[in-house]
């Protein structure tokens, strides 16, 4: 397994990553109506864009043999005025690719990233139905809050973790 940054040809690689992952995921979670209309070529130009965007920073994971099999972004959101803060905006994998530790590979990528950036405290939105959430408390995030957010009509929970120790969670991955 190899991790990488991303760059513009890997686009349509994530983008397949995106869109298969959202709708074994998110299945009974969000409603089919917008699992049905994900594409991937509106998801790959998506990327591209996130991709090319400073101060975004988009890494890949690449099976033996040379497929993108997830991949994981983080940066600060708009939303985020939290000073020397930034955002874990997304790990996603191929269902089949679960539980192989590529998740934890892009993770430890990601904080590393944000401690060469500096940054002291980290965020995360999860949906709260989205069993992920295990995955960011066993690296130490701890609830900060939670809001009602809607998608395609349905009212959903959101959860948003927060990691104030950059060191502990690197610790974990040794």
């Amino acid at each position: 397994m190899n991790i990488r940054r991303a760059i513009l040809s890997d686009a349509e690689g994530i983008a397949k990553v995106h869109v298969d992952s959202w709708i074994s995921t998110y299945k009974n979670i969000v409603p089919d109506s917008f699992l049905d209309q994900l594409s991937y070529k509106q998801r790959a130009s998506l990327w591209e864009r996130n991709i090319a965007k400073e101060g975004n920073y988009v890494f890949i994971a690449i099976s033996d043999d040379g497929e993108i099999v997830g991949f994981a972004d983080c940066g600060k959101r708009d939303s985020n005025s939290v000073e020397n803060s930034g955002d874990l905006t997304s790990i996603y994998l191929l269902q089949e690719h679960h539980g192989k530790g590529i998740g934890k590979l892009l993770m430890k990528q990601l904080f590393l990233q944000f401690k060469e950036l500096g940054l002291h405290r980290v965020f995360v939105e999860v949906l709260e139905d989205n069993k992920t959430c295990y995955f960011y408390e066993y690296y130490g995030a701890n609830l900060h809050k939670s809001e009602t957010i809607t998608i395609a009509s349905a009212e959903l929970k959101l959860l948003i973790y927060e990691w104030d120790n950059l060191n502990q969670v690197l610790n974990k991955f040794d």
